[in-house]
């Protein structure tokens, strides 16, 4: 099995080996990957993060980085980018454009490194690390309003339901799994609306009773989420409720807590 790492600031993860295929993934620079099959060009990866599977093309992945460097960034402590955009420049005057939940590896101050080649941030640029508190996760959503709902994406440039918790609690120190149906079995389940606090997250299910939407629980009843765009609605026991449109567009089945 060989490893890979992300060198672009978004990669589209794909069902199948085929740019027409749809994309049921991505990846953000600095993401770790399995390499466990190979089809002409495309290569089939799991992520190292949240164990996904899918294609991706592997122009887009870097698989000459040694494995004890990969395996190193996978053990150290996670940096990400907390900024919605920046261009990190190398030795050599390249630049890297980088979006929000790019992980950093090597980070130290305002560098990180690839290898041999090393990256210089400009000054002041905002970085996440380790767990935080409820009142960062919350700040940390707010900065995705506005951006587009794309299935499969993970980045202010589009995301799907999933894909914004999942970023959002990964730059703040806490893997979730890559579907809402995956999410709805991690943490503990809170009994009542009453009890839920800002940064739980709440379930909605469809008229089979299965789990397909999720979002991150503010203070005073209202919730972020992707649902056309990163939105703030209000919710209830029985659901989210736009509005603008004046109806109910997701049904509650539960809310989970996450946070220790």
């Amino acid at each position: 099995m060989n490893k890979g790492i992300c060198i672009l600031p978004l990669v589209p993860v794909r069902e199948n080996p085929s740019d027409k295929s749809q994309m049921i993934n991505q990846l953000l620079f600095g993401d770790i990957v399995d390499i466990t099959d190979r089809y002409k060009s495309w290569s089939f990866i799991k992520t190292s993060h949240d164990g996904y599977e899918g294609w991706v093309d592997e122009k887009q992945l870097n698989t000459t980085l040694t494995v004890s460097f990969l395996e190193q960034a996978e053990k150290a402590e996670a940096v990400f980018l907390a900024g919605k955009y920046t261009e990190a420049r190398s030795e050599s005057g390249e630049y890297l454009p980088l979006v929000m939940g790019s992980r950093l590896p090597g980070f130290n101050k305002n560098s990180f490194h690839l290898g041999d080649t090393v990256y210089f941030l400009p000054k002041d640029v905002p970085t996440l690390h380790g767990k935080q508190a409820p009142g960062v996760i919350i700040d940390t959503a707010k900065n995705y309003l506005g951006s587009p709902y794309l299935r499969g994406g993970r980045s202010f440039f589009g995301n799907d339901c999933s894909g914004f918790t999942q970023i959002v609690f990964r730059m703040c120190g806490y893997n979730l799994y890559r579907d809402a149906s995956q999410q709805a079995g991690q943490g503990s389940l809170i009994s009542f609306m009453e009890e839920a606090e800002a940064a739980d997250l709440a379930f909605f299910e469809n008229e089979d009773g299965n789990i397909v939407h999720v979002g991150i629980l503010l203070s005073n009843h209202q919730i972020i989420h992707s649902s056309g765009q990163v939105r703030i609605d209000t919710i209830d026991h029985e659901g989210i409720f736009n509005e603008t449109t004046k109806k109910y567009t997701h049904k509650l089945r539960f809310i989970k807590r996450i946070l220790p």
